[in-house]
């Protein structure tokens, strides 16, 4: 069982949070990003889309791509994804800043169609009423408490995938409601975990 690390400056952290040569953008993503409650229908249409090209990779192969995810899907503005062509499509196939799956970019040009058909907040509205009560809540004491899957991001993928969003199941829905701030994953003696509750206030 893996608990919190401390590394060279004595701070408690998540043990994927750990920093070394290869990983270190992981460190200032956990203690930065990791958990903090985002709010706003562009900002989790881009955690969605990112967590959904995670599939089958590793998040750091993600994490250093964002700014070539970014560049690439108009900055996951909903309204500007939803106008891409099949053109676009295949531009973005010959794109080297992103992951190069065809069937993960129709996705996202799919996803940005149906949340474009929402009404403004309503796609922050939805996924945020999956957030499970805190109150309760068992606190993550290694990573063996934690779980890729919960009943709320199982109904979540389902809600999701019936208005029609694609790359959205169980195990990506959590990794974004863990990502996102709608439950706080981080281990209780990391030194971040009490900036994200009081986040979510």
């Amino acid at each position: 069982m893996s608990g919190v690390v401390r590394e060279p400056d004595g701070v408690p952290r998540c043990p994927w949070g750990l920093e070394s040569a290869q990983m270190a953008d992981y460190r200032a993503y956990h203690d930065t990003e990791w958990g903090l409650p985002v709010h706003g229908d562009d900002a989790l249409f881009e955690r969605m889309s990112l967590e959904a090209f995670q599939s089958g990779l590793s998040w750091i192969t993600i994490l250093r791509r964002r700014p070539g995810f970014r560049a690439a899907f108009a900055g996951f503005r909903i309204a500007k994804v939803a106008r891409f062509t099949d053109a676009d499509a295949e531009r973005l196939l010959t794109d080297p800043g992103i992951i190069r799956n065809r069937a993960k970019i129709a996705a996202t040009i799919n996803n940005a169609k149906v949340a474009a058909e929402l009404a403004p907040g309503e796609l922050d509205d939805l996924i945020w009423s999956f957030a499970p009560a805190r109150a309760g809540r068992p606190v993550p004491r290694t990573v063996d408490d934690l779980q890729p899957t919960t009943p709320e991001s199982t109904a979540l993928a389902k809600d999701l995938k019936k208005r029609g969003f694609r790359f959205v199941g169980p195990t990506t829905a959590y990794a974004m409601m863990q990502a996102c701030g709608l439950v706080n994953d981080h281990l209780a003696e990391c030194h971040v975990r009490a900036a994200v509750e009081a986040a979510a206030g």
